[in-house]
């Protein structure tokens, strides 16, 4: 079977150029999902200021914050770990999973529960940052250019 398409340009030859993977994928994650992460929480803090004062506001606030630091360590940790070794990045993003969900209940355990803590607030900030931080990663991951095969060298690609 053959094909009638014609062949076109060559990939590359326009005056886009190819373009490459993303660079720095993990901190390009952590910057859209923290933005994210930080509009659920504005819009929550705005929210339960007139319903249930400061103690709503702070509680909602300390809720996504809280978050945004589970999730963001697992992004940092991808970073310097893909740095070095791509492929070890996934491996070394779930065993920090599970030290985190260890350590972040340890400390909530040990810490207790905070006199000035809306207990309703706290859920509704936690879950409005998870929501909107797993949001922004997945269209974040959807958007990213991963090269999955080495390109040989050729001479133009070293001049540029």
């Amino acid at each position: 079977m053959t094909s009638n398409a014609e062949s076109g340009p060559a990939s590359g030859n326009s005056p886009v150029g190819a373009s490459g993977p993303t660079k720095s994928l993990w901190l390009h994650l952590l910057r859209v999902s923290a933005l994210a992460g930080a509009a659920a929480l504005v819009v929550c803090s705005v929210i339960a200021l007139p319903l249930n004062g400061a103690k709503g506001a702070l509680s909602s606030t300390f809720g996504g914050v809280l978050v945004m630091l589970f999730f963001g360590i697992s992004l940092l940790v991808g970073h310097y770990v893909g740095r070095n070794n791509p492929s070890g990045a996934i491996g070394v993003f779930v065993a920090t999973y599970f030290i985190k969900v260890v350590g972040f209940a340890a400390v909530l355990f040990v810490m207790g529960t905070p006199a000035w803590l809306h207990e309703r607030w706290f859920l509704i900030g936690a879950v409005s940052a998870v929501v909107l931080w797993q949001a922004a990663e997945i269209y974040g991951f959807s958007k990213a250019r991963l090269q999955i095969y080495n390109d040989p060298e050729t001479k133009e690609n070293r001049d540029a």
